[in-house]
């Protein structure tokens, strides 16, 4: 590794941009115990969930630009590829014990494995452990292209014997079912190529204000016209029946299992776009995202019970029941129709729970701030 300065002072508009992405995670965790399905009838329901698909990409994103960042500090690829390894499988085990928990509130695995975005991000860390070794513009060449060619890796299972090609849905979805309770939600492919394209990004990120802000509006802003063309063009051509949702919608509505190309571009663009505004980010808005920012995983790990928790108690003042048999299954849900929450509990709860994790992550931010443990750093 190159003799680069160890000292880097932390980007504030990467911890306002995180903080805001995890903030909007909460409303669809939330609408998962409210019973409101994903989308909806209603444009209240589709922009609820639409606002959210922002939280995946930009969480991954970051986390590459995080590890380029951490990396710069250490100065040693060896440590940095260390980290990245031991934290990926924390990941990975969390998402089958804590996290699964979390969401269903019972340890039933014979009839339910989820492997979820923390199951993923985990993963994509081990990978990007063997990427650091190679230069900058070699892991951005590489995410891009997984991004760019990602259906070429849907061909691959044609190639395995069918009775271990299930194993490729890992990777990509290529339409296999999966054994039971294994169930699979986020595949590596093109995720990982997310990761790296945010790792190289950090490369930009360390540039001097003036010339970080240029260019991040040159990318975000690109990334989303590149987005609208690409998008309203695929969605013209694409047609529509006379019971098809209004155009904009359907503009709207791209790809997300696996995620489309187009998906990314919609997503990363305006998110890559707003960093020069989070830089100047003040006020109390500004010190709640930012708190939030600082300590992801932390957030990541309280928010859901304490949804969870805070949902079952609105079950029970509303029906007097606390309808478990709804969640066994969570994030995936069923719930009848006439039971659903509207939208204005919806908003409420969330706000609610915000309130909460707020202090519980200030709490943890100061400490982290002052312990010298190094394990804290892994949460």
């Amino acid at each position: 590794m190159t003799n680069e300065p160890s000292s880097v002072v932390r980007i504030n508009s990467i911890d306002v941009m995180r903080g805001l992405v995890m903030v909007l995670m909460a409303v669809d965790h939330v609408r998962v115990y409210s019973g409101i399905p994903a989308g909806g009838p209603t444009l209240g329901i589709f922009f609820t969930r639409w606002i959210t698909h922002f939280c995946a990409p930009a969480f991954v994103f970051f986390a590459g630009t995080s590890a380029f960042l951490l990396g710069r500090k250490l100065n040693n690829k060896r440590a940095l590829a260390r980290y990245l390894i031991t934290r990926g499988f924390l990941l990975v085990v969390l998402e089958l014990t804590l996290i699964r928990f979390s969401w269903t509130f019972n340890f039933n695995y014979r009839n339910w494995i989820l492997a979820g975005v923390i199951w993923m991000l985990g993963w994509c860390m081990v990978l990007l452990a063997a990427l650091i070794w190679l230069p900058t513009w070699a892991i951005a060449t590489f995410g891009l292209l997984m991004i760019v060619f990602q259906q070429v890796f849907g061909l691959v299972p044609r190639l395995l014997p069918g009775s271990v090609a299930w194993i490729w849905e890992f990777i990509y979805t290529a339409g296999f079912e999966t054994p039971q309770p294994i169930n699979i939600l986020y595949v590596l492919v093109p995720w990982i190529g997310v990761m790296a394209v945010g790792y190289a990004f950090g490369a930009i990120m360390i540039r001097n204000p003036d010339e970080r802000r240029r260019l991040c509006l040159r990318i975000g802003l690109g990334a989303t016209a590149l987005f609208l063309v690409g998008g309203v063009v695929t969605t013209l051509f694409g047609g529509g029946s006379g019971n098809a949702p209004p155009f904009v919608i359907r503009l709207l509505n791209q790809q997300k299992y696996p995620p489309s190309q187009l998906f990314l571009l919609m997503t990363l663009g305006p998110t890559i776009a707003l960093l020069p505004l989070a830089e100047g980010a003040r006020g109390w808005l500004g010190r709640v995202l930012t708190t939030f920012g600082r300590v992801p995983l932390f957030y990541y790990l309280l928010h859901i019970p304490l949804i969870h928790i805070v949902s079952l108690v609105v079950w029970y003042l509303r029906e007097g029941s606390i309808h478990s048999e709804y969640f066994a299954t969570a994030p995936y849900v069923s719930v009848p129709p006439d039971h659903r929450w509207g939208l204005p509990l919806l908003y409420l709860v969330f706000v609610i729970v915000i309130a909460l994790l707020y202090f519980a992550c200030r709490w943890f931010a100061d400490l982290k701030a002052r312990s010298q443990s190094r394990w804290l750093r892994y949460i």
